[in-house]
């Protein structure tokens, strides 16, 4: 894979922080073994870790995988619906998009509320790895490529 100067850049930049942290810290081998593997993680692991990081949770590992584990173990039924919006979902709105997503998964639902300004308004959901999005950022896109391939003949 041939990199850009900018991608380069951002290598070395990734890389000299891990290797300064993992250092000072006497971890270099181990740090560098971990990163290899790191490539394995799922989009949702990595998403999890990155929340956690940022939440000050790393110290919750240990119990997240216990708890994920007897879930796992468990077979539990409940589904696990991933809602993001624009601004904070209300009670009522709440409420609906519960009912929604139980008619929709036949299950009851775990609902993870995001508030994700960028997606300007509407809503996401996500459960069982499949993606409603409803938000204006995307109907705004899909208008855009139409008007793009009605009028010039193609994108942009």
């Amino acid at each position: 894979m041939t990199l850009s100067r900018k991608q380069q850049a951002k290598v070395e930049e990734y890389s000299r922080a891990l290797l300064d942290a993992s250092r000072a810290e006497g971890r270099a081998y181990s740090d560098l073994t971990q990163w290899r593997h790191a490539v394995k993680f799922s989009p949702e692991v990595m998403d999890t870790l990155t929340s956690m990081q940022e939440e000050d949770d790393v110290d919750l590992i240990d119990e997240v995988y216990a708890e994920f584990k007897r879930l796992v173990d468990s077979d539990d039924s409940i589904v696990s619906v991933t809602v993001t919006t624009a601004v904070p979902l209300d009670d009522e709105l709440r409420q609906k998009v519960c009912e929604r997503a139980e008619d929709m998964f036949h299950a009851s639902i775990y609902l993870v509320e995001r508030v994700e300004p960028k997606i300007l308004g509407g809503i996401i959901l996500e459960a069982q790895g499949q993606r409603f999005d409803a938000s204006v950022k995307t109907q705004l896109a899909t208008v855009r490529r139409t008007l793009s391939n009605a009028f010039m003949g193609g994108d942009e």
